[in-house]
């Protein structure tokens, strides 16, 4: 469980204040993949960064109640200077993981062969994605936070994230960010539709798409 006591969260871009949430009181409910969504500009990917604990909000309280990921396939927390398997050891003793095990799954999984010790400056957007989704994975969590991104590489690599990500949704939830309402059906039971500082969440997620759609209409 995941709860938002009293949160405001907001930025000044040009000197005029943007307001990501206002006053914002709810709980995401254990045991119930959720999604979220909302036009752009709306905030989404900030929500998703406060429910990771990666921004903190202007005022009020985030409770986790859960073991809660990065987002899925963030590669922005990695050490540039460093390398890959200088990177996977650090997030295995952060989360506690044992370091042995970690590096054999993200070795074998993301493929990247002798580019793991080589620093993570070096390489390509796709290399990175590959080494985030495998270090994502390599970690056992109660929440999968998941900013559009399920799957990355070829078509064949696609397919083994996805065989990844469906093994971790036997024992986890989800709370996911994305355009696609096939992508959201997939995935997740309820909905919240983020707007204008507001957050409306509904326990039938075709209820938030409808919401979210006519707000689009508008």
């Amino acid at each position: 469980m995941i709860e938002f006591e009293s949160v405001r969260k907001s930025y000044r871009l040009g000197g005029v204040e943007k307001v990501i949430l206002e006053d914002l009181n709810m709980t995401f409910p254990s045991g119930v993949s959720v999604g979220i969504l909302g036009h752009n500009g709306a905030g989404k990917s900030t929500m998703m960064r406060l429910i990771a604990g990666a921004e903190l909000p202007d005022a009020g309280k985030i409770r986790r109640y859960a073991n809660v990921s990065w987002p899925l396939g963030f590669s922005g927390g990695f050490n540039g200077q460093m390398t890959g398997m200088e990177n996977i050891r650090f997030v295995a003793r952060m989360y506690g993981q044992d370091i042995a095990e970690m590096i054999d799954f993200v070795e074998d999984f993301s493929e990247l062969g002798p580019a793991l010790r080589a620093p993570i400056k070096t390489y390509s957007s796709g290399m990175k994605a590959r080494l985030a989704f495998g270090v994502s994975m390599a970690v056992e969590f109660d929440y999968y936070l998941i900013d559009e991104i399920t799957a990355v590489g070829d078509t064949r690599f696609k397919k083994k994230c996805a065989e990844v990500f469906e093994q971790k949704l036997r024992t986890s939830n989800i709370i996911m960010v994305s355009h696609s309402s096939g992508s959201l059906k997939q995935y997740c039971q309820h909905g919240c539709v983020l707007d204008s500082g507001r957050l409306d969440y509904y326990e039938d997620l075709d209820e938030a798409i409808a919401h979210h759609d006519a707000n689009q209409a508008k």
